[in-house]
């Protein structure tokens, strides 16, 4: 078959279940257009996930079971290929998120991924693995899906990317000063790009704070929006435009109260300095 992804088992639980999947799948004869007919879903969704380019939710992996025949033996290993530092929904995220035309983000704590350097990334990937929050594998995964968020950047046309970062981006450090000021500096000449917005939330917005979660909003080159909200311990994904709208007003509203990007790139200056 042409342009047939040679899959290993050995080299990730999501490959390790797209081969079990694909097995199956030729064993009946189907080709994924018929596996995703029959499942009720695209058959770029099948593709994604038996390359492992996409982890199986426990809704697809019991509706493959149900075709396939397969009892719950997919639902078992699905828990296996969902053991990632990922939370759920981000992975597909991130699918959409390099084929946007408009980007929007408002990250708490940390800088978001699109926007971090390299050794920013490694710092706070470092102090996951340290204190056991992630493994050493799962840590060169995230190192590893940052590139790839930022190839979004490098695109012909590029993306509107609109960023607003909560102060406590810039105030709580992630590796030593030096990584510090060079995410910083990295940020200001981000804010200087044709094609990007940034502001900061300072804490003094207080009660006129309309967002306290990260939250990320895509306009697809059809117009069609998709948000993904995260806690602490959940990520969920949102593609009805009835429920993004509400997510994009309070976007909009957050925006109007955050200080304009010439004040905030001039924050961004000051603390730069104070770094070094």
């Amino acid at each position: 078959m042409v342009n047939r992804k040679t899959l290993d088992p050995a080299r990730s639980p999501g490959e390790a279940f797209g081969e079990h999947l694909r097995r199956l799948r030729d064993g009946r004869g189907w080709t994924q257009e018929e596996l995703a007919a029959r499942m009720g879903i695209s058959a770029s969704h099948v593709s994604a996930v038996e390359t492992g380019r996409r982890p199986p939710t426990p809704q697809f992996a019991k509706r493959a079971d149900r075709e396939l025949g397969a009892g719950d033996e997919l639902q078992r290993r699905s828990r296996v290929a969902r053991r990632t530092s990922l939370l759920e929904g981000f992975p597909e995220y991130v699918d959409h998120e390099l084929r946007a035309s408009e980007i929007r983000v408002y990250e708490v704590g940390v800088v978001p991924g699109i926007l971090q350097t390299r050794a920013y990334a490694e710092a706070l990937t470092a102090r996951s693995v340290e204190r056991g929050a992630i493994t050493a594998e799962q840590g060169e995964e995230r190192l590893a899906l940052v590139a790839a968020r930022q190839e979004a950047l490098r695109r012909s046309p590029p993306p509107l990317v609109i960023v607003m970062l909560d102060e406590s981006c810039l105030r709580w450090p992630a590796g030593n000063r030096e990584v510090m000021a060079e995410q910083m500096s990295s940020l200001i000449a981000f804010a200087a790009l044709p094609n990007t917005v940034l502001q900061v939330a300072p804490f003094s917005l207080g009660y006129r704070r309309t967002l306290r979660l990260p939250l990320y909003i895509l306009t697809m080159d059809t117009g069609r929006l998709i948000a993904y909200a995260e806690s602490a311990h959940q990520g969920t994904l949102e593609r009805e435009r009835l429920s993004v709208m509400p997510l994009l007003t309070g976007y909009h509203q957050m925006q109007a109260e955050a200080p304009s990007q010439t004040a905030s790139v001039a924050m961004i200056e000051r603390l730069r300095k104070g770094t070094t």
